[in-house]
């Protein structure tokens, strides 16, 4: 079998997967999780032998035209180079995991085989984006994404975040989509192909007339889909949805597929220095403002978005420094310990019955009852926190390495101002990034009143009637987390720990450049992250003994009280959604301490959300107010008056109706009377004239 012959078969199987799971989802539910596996895992490994037979070599070129258009010709296209071939394994690895996961995380629910199809839909819509050469074949799979985004981020649709939610995210994304969709036009007109190789060979031989407003237009989809500031918005309340979604989103598809884009046509963005500044300011702002909103946030989930924000920002600064072999290195990285992180806060969200960091570190012994969960998730945040030797340490450092490089006097078409905006920034996300993930893993596995039942008092005696009342939850609730859960968690620790020792041979699958970490970026961002956690660390430890410095009494009664309720609530919940448990701030949360005045703008997100229905939403309506006004009031009351009119008119005429014959002659003698003095008069006035 050829390898074009494989590389078609890697986006169909998911997509006849999800087809065959829609159509035999309520007649034969038996195969509803072989169909939603087996044509993943197929594609999976078919991307390893593809990627195989490519070799890191020369790029495997397909092509046959659909149809003559007249004008430019739109073609069925394969261009697969290094990168291409292990972004797509990526995707199959995540995608396959995720529907490992959901066959235990979602096995009770009763819309699991349209969420399933849905999910293989997604999954072969981002191979196409991955894998295709020709751009109006990308953008089938970038608006079937988009499209598979609110199907699956409003899969709890009975309740209004989740509506709200899904509704969010396809809106914004759309709004990118717009310019994004004439960006494509105008590229292809100027360059006479949508083509990505002959796009690329045109633009080698200067035939952009117009490159800054093109890569301005296609800027604005890729900030949508890739949540970029200022169109990042939606990912966070992404949230709602159930959290394997989330992973999958956030690791391999969906907001992977901006950077990938830019990445395929970076020659397009370096054309234009003033669309790469453009770009690091992007990526700078996005990358230290979802910093210090993680940091600010209750939520596991959302931290874990706002996460995600911030190492795509990472990527784009690769890409607004001209190194597209670190953005996509940092995206391989990342896709594998953001998908461990979000199906780790599954099972301990499985296991809690809450997303609440706040009520999580009032839950003693919560790493004893998820170990898997415990040490795969604090794999994964060091990885994230970019500490050596884990995957994200390697990657991150390329990235910064990269802007260092272009910040320090780098020839070329990179302007040196876009390299120190992106290694300020990035060293600066650093601090931030273990700052939070240091946070997120004190309060979810080590809380305070955990380490106060080691001592003997009272505090002891709460929290032994608190694990009491946890013990019987359980016994109640959830119980013992699915193996194929736990399995999946160690599958993707393995990447998450040993991708970066392949920092060596990764160049050869990209452009050559080395992306060995430099010196002075690996000792500034270790050192920032280790300070960052340290501080964090710290922090905790004063606002832990602030929070023991409360009366014994109360806050036994307050955290009894507070425990009761969470448990009753995880008792009852079967899939907790975003923002169901309303658990009180925790006072031994250091990010308070830490953000200080910032803190409650961090926490929404400074703001954005309020900017946005001020300057969009709130007008918008209400010119849908004044449109329904004149519409009901204006407009239908001319078609009401057609109506009463003639009504008046018949109610008059009928009333002269009567019957009666001496009427009728009086009526018509009258008539003939004045017709005849009309007469008389108009000739009076004729003859006067």
């Amino acid at each position: 079998m050829t390898t074009t012959t494989l590389a078609v078969l890697v986006p169909l199987l998911p997509a006849l997967g999800a087809l065959a799971g829609l159509l035999l989802g309520r007649r034969a539910p038996g195969f509803v999780r072989p169909l939603a596996v087996l044509p993943t895992l197929t594609a999976g490994v078919l991307a390893v032998l593809v990627a195989v037979r490519q070799g890191g070599g020369a790029p495997v070129d397909a092509v046959r035209e659909l149809t003559p258009t007249g004008s430019v010709p739109i073609e069925l296209a394969l261009h697969i180079d290094g990168f291409a071939a292990l972004v797509a394994i990526l995707v199959g690895l995540v995608a396959t995991c995720v529907q490992l996961y959901s066959t235990g995380y979602l096995r009770d629910d009763p819309r699991y085989p349209s969420y399933a199809a849905i999910v293989s839909l997604f999954t072969s819509a981002m191979l196409l984006v991955v894998y295709s050469g020709d751009l109006m074949v990308l953008l089938v799979g970038w608006e079937i994404m988009g499209i598979c985004s609110y199907f699956l981020v409003g899969h709890y649709w009975e309740t209004p975040e989740a509506r709200a939610a899904s509704l969010k995210a396809f809106l914004v994304t759309k709004l990118g989509d717009v310019p994004f969709l004439i960006g494509l036009f105008a590229l292809a007109t100027e360059t006479g192909s949508f083509r990505i190789t002959r796009i690329l060979g045109a633009v080698a031989d200067g035939g952009l007339d117009h490159p800054t407003l093109i890569a301005l237009l296609l800027l604005a989809g890729v900030a949508g889909k890739s949540a970029q500031f200022p169109l990042h918005t939606w990912l966070p309340d992404a949230m709602a949805g159930p959290t394997p979604v989330s992973a999958l989103i956030h690791a391999a598809t969906m907001v992977a597929a901006g950077v990938y884009f830019i990445a395929r046509l970076l020659p397009v963005f370096t054309a234009s220095r003033a669309a790469l500044i453009v770009l690091a300011l992007m990526a700078a702002v996005t990358m230290a403002g979802s910093a210090l909103a993680a940091l600010a946030q209750d939520d596991i989930k959302r931290v874990l978005a706002y996460s995600t924000i911030g190492q795509l920002g990472y990527m784009t600064g690769a890409l607004a420094v001209g190194e597209r072999g670190a953005a996509v290195f940092h995206l391989l990285a990342h896709g594998a310990f953001k998908a461990l992180l979000f199906l780790a806060a599954g099972v301990i969200i499985h296991a809690a019955g809450t997303n609440s960091l706040a009520a999580m570190s009032r839950m003693p012994g919560l790493k004893s009852r998820v170990p898997d969960a415990y040490w795969t998730m604090t794999v994964a945040l060091l990885a994230l926190a970019a500490l050596p030797p884990f995957s994200g340490f390697f990657s991150k450092e390329a990235v910064l390495g990269a802007a260092e490089h272009a910040a320090t006097g780098h020839e070329g078409p990179v302007p040196g101002a876009a390299g120190w905006i992106v290694l300020v920034a990035g060293l600066f996300t650093a601090l931030l990034t273990a700052a939070y993930a240091t946070r997120l893993w004190l309060l979810t596995f080590h809380s305070p009143l955990a380490r106060a039942a080691e001592e003997p008092g009272p505090l002891a005696e709460a929290a032994a009637g608190q694990e009491a009342a946890a013990e019987e939850a359980r016994a109640h609730g959830h119980g013992k987390q699915p193996a194929v859960m736990n399995l999946v968690l160690w599958i993707l620790a393995i990447p998450s720990l040993a991708f970066g020792l392949a920092v060596g041979t990764i160049p050869d699958w990209f452009d050559g450049h080395s992306l060995n970490p430099t010196l002075t970026t690996s000792v500034l961002g270790t050192g920032l992250a280790l300070v960052g956690g340290l501080v964090t660390y710290g922090t905790w430890r004063h606002t832990t003994a602030m929070a023991l410095r409360v009366p014994l009494g109360a806050v036994a009664v307050n955290r009894q009280e507070g425990a009761a309720a969470v448990e009753a609530e995880a008792i009852t919940a079967h899939e907790p959604a975003y923002g169901d448990i309303a658990a009180a701030p925790d006072p031994a949360d250091p990010g308070r301490l830490l953000l200080g005045p910032l803190h409650r703008h961090a926490v929404s997100g400074f703001h954005l959300d309020a900017v946005y229905s001020a300057l969009f939403v709130r007008p918008v309506q209400l010119a849908a107010k004044v449109v329904r006004f004149l519409d009901r009031e204006v407009v239908e009351s001319y078609v009401r008056a057609a109506a009463v009119l003639p009504r008046w008119f018949g109610a008059a005429v009928r009333r002269a109706q009567t019957g009666n014959v001496q009427t009728y002659l009086s009526a018509l003698f009258a008539g003939s009377a004045v017709l005849a003095l009309a007469v008389v008069v108009l000739a009076h006035l004729n003859a006067g004239s």
